[in-house]
């Protein structure tokens, strides 16, 4: 049971987005640009997106969860503190160049891009389509659900992420996802899929990976002897046998 309701939590974005207008546009301005830095991805271009991303969980969990969530959510401030801390962690992965872009393949590339064009135009504009105010919907950038999204789009395609990047965003996915259901937000929908997702592909890329060390990892087997095989050597291999060990001659000297 949530301890708000719709109207409340409407009530909220409402507010939220009224006070930082016109903050939304820089937002979605900074998504457009993400995208296109990680289409021609370089070093620079890398760290810039991580730290875009870090910038964007520090600003949701101090501003939104602690400063307007926390009126109708008393957990909102334990919200931020995590918020924060994953903006944190993705500030030190980009000063490490812990995520590199441009390496992911085949399904996991293909649900990083989905994730990550879903999150910066589909998801406001679904929201436009069901009727609800701009003012009243979450805004890219700037709200915990969009953010989440844009956050493991950019993990998957990062290919071999650190793990404890991974935490914060999937367990929001499951506490954020769930308004999809109990807030009637049905954008939120591939929010609340994202974490089965990431599962499926963990599991098929270990599959994949196995399966390739198979054929490496088999041991050829010794090669018979005639003589254990039970059949009688031929003339061949009896005098490359032979030849092969046979003694030395030496020839004496004269004296």
């Amino acid at each position: 049971m949530l301890p708000f309701t719709h109207q409340q939590f409407v009530f909220v974005f409402a507010l939220y987005n009224g006070v930082i207008w016109p903050l939304q546009w820089l937002a979605q301005a900074m998504g457009v640009g993400m995208l296109v830095l990680l289409a021609w991805p370089s070093p620079l271009r890398d760290r810039m997106n991580v730290l875009a991303l870090a910038a964007m969980w520090i600003w949701t969990g101090l501003v939104y969860h602690v400063a307007f969530f926390s009126l109708i959510n008393p957990a909102s401030t334990l919200f931020g503190a995590a918020f924060a801390l994953e903006g944190l962690l993705l500030a030190e992965a980009a000063w490490h160049r812990r995520l590199v872009f441009g390496r992911a393949k085949g399904l996991r590339r293909a649900l990083g891009w989905a994730l990550l064009i879903y999150s910066v135009a589909l998801y406001p504009a679904l929201g436009l389509l069901l009727g609800e105010r701009a003012l009243d919907l979450p805004a890219f950038g700037l709200t915990p659900c969009p953010v989440a999204l844009t956050t493991l789009g950019l993990l998957m395609l990062a290919g071999s992420a650190p793990v404890w990047l991974y935490v914060i965003p999937v367990a929001w996915a499951l506490i954020g996802g769930s308004a999809a259901v109990l807030l009637h937000m049905p954008q939120d929908w591939p929010l609340l899929l994202a974490p089965l997702l990431l599962v499926v592909l963990v599991l098929r890329e270990r599959l994949q990976r196995r399966s390739a060390a198979s054929p490496a990892c088999s041991v050829a087997p010794p090669p018979v002897r005639p003589e254990a095989s039970g059949r009688p050597a031929s003339s061949g291999e009896r005098s490359s046998a032979g030849r092969g060990h046979r003694r030395p001659r030496w020839k004496a000297g004269r004296r």
